[in-house]
C-alpha cells in the first residue's frame, strides 16, 4: 500500500517487538525459534516503511533487562544480530537504509561491536530511511548518559542551567525527530523503559498480535489508526485549528 493511501503518516515509528517466545511456545517449539522468525520479518518491514515515505524506524531489539533471560536465549539474540548484519545489511544499504545502533554496545562481544561499527559507517550517507536498533538500551540509561555527556561538554556549567533542548542534544537519538507512533505487539500495554524522553508525545498503539505475525496488513492497520488520531501536544482543539 502506498503512502497516498494514508491521510497522515508518522515521521518516526518505534516498535517494541514483543511475543517471539510465546509465538514459538504456542507451536511447541523453543523460544529461540520465535526470535529467529521475528528477525526474519524485519527486512520487509524496513523496506515497506521506506516505500511509504516514513523516514525513521526504531526497533527495540535488546533491553538492558534482557540480560536476565536464560543464557541460551541471550546467545541466540546476539547471534541473530550478527547474522542480520551479515546477511541483510548489504541489501538494505543498497535500498538507501542508514543503520544506527543506540544503547550500551560496549557490553556486547567484540565481534558484534566491530560489525555494528562497520555497518554504521558503510550506511552513514544513506537517506531513504534511518533504521535505528536499540540494543542493550534503556530509556533511563539514555537520560542519565545524556546528563553525563552534557556535563562533560560543559565542565564549568552549573546543572541548574541545563535546559530540555540542551539535554536533547546529548541523547542517543540526537538529530532524529521524536517518536510519533510507538507500537507494541504481543498484548502488553506498557513501554518498558523504551525511548522514555523521545516518546513523550507519541501515540501508543498496542496490539495482541505476536511479533512474528505482525505482517504488512498489521502495519497498515496501525497506520490507519494513527491517521485518525488528533495530536494536541498539550493544546486544545481550538488552538490546533488556528495553527
Amino acid at each position: 500500500m502506498s503512502a497516498n493511501s494514508f491521510s497522515t503518516l508518522p515521521q518516526h515509528i518505534a516498535i517494541i517487538m514483543d511475543g517471539n517466545g510465546r509465538w514459538a511456545q504456542k507451536r511447541h517449539m523453543p523460544r529461540t525459534v520465535g526470535h529467529a522468525k521475528g528477525a526474519a520479518g524485519v527486512k520487509a518491514l524496513v523496506e515497506s516503511c521506506a516505500e511509504k515515505g516514513i523516514k525513521y524506524l526504531t526497533l527495540f531489539a535488546f533491553s538492558t533487562e534482557n540480560w536476565k533471560r536464560p543464557a541460551d536465549e541471550v546467545s541466540t539474540l546476539m547471534g541473530l544480530f550478527v547474522q542480520y548484519l551479515e546477511k541483510e545489511m548489504g541489501a538494505l544499504a543498497a535500498a538507501g537504509v542508514r543503520l544506527k545502533v543506540i544503547g550500551d554496545v560496549a557490553g556486547f562481544p567484540a565481534e558484534l561491536q566491530t560489525r555494528i561499527h562497520a555497518a554504521e559507517v558503510a550506511t552513514q550517507n544513506n537517506q531513504a530511511i534511518t533504521l535505528t536498533v536499540a540494543a542493550n538500551y534503556g530509556g533511563q540509561w539514555d537520560v542519565v548518559q545524556a546528563v553525563k555527556n552534557w556535563q562533560a561538554a560543559n565542565p564549568s556549567a552549573d546543572v541548574a542551567s541545563l535546559t530540555q533542548d540542551q539535554l536533547a542534544q546529548h541523547l542517543s537519538t540526537v538529530g532524529m525527530p521524536d517518536v510519533d507512533l510507538l507500537i507494541r505487539t504481543g498484548g502488553e500495554q506498557r513501554i518498558s523503559n523504551f525511548l522514555l524522553w523521545q516518546a513523550a508525545y507519541a501515540e501508543l498503539y498496542f496490539t495482541d498480535v505476536l511479533w512474528p505475525d505482525f505482517d504488512q496488513a498489521q502495519v497498515d492497520h496501525a497506520l490507519h489508526w494513527y491517521a485518525q488520531r488528533t495530536r494536541r501536544f498539550g493544546l486544545i482543539n481550538e488552538q490546533i485549528a488556528r495553527i
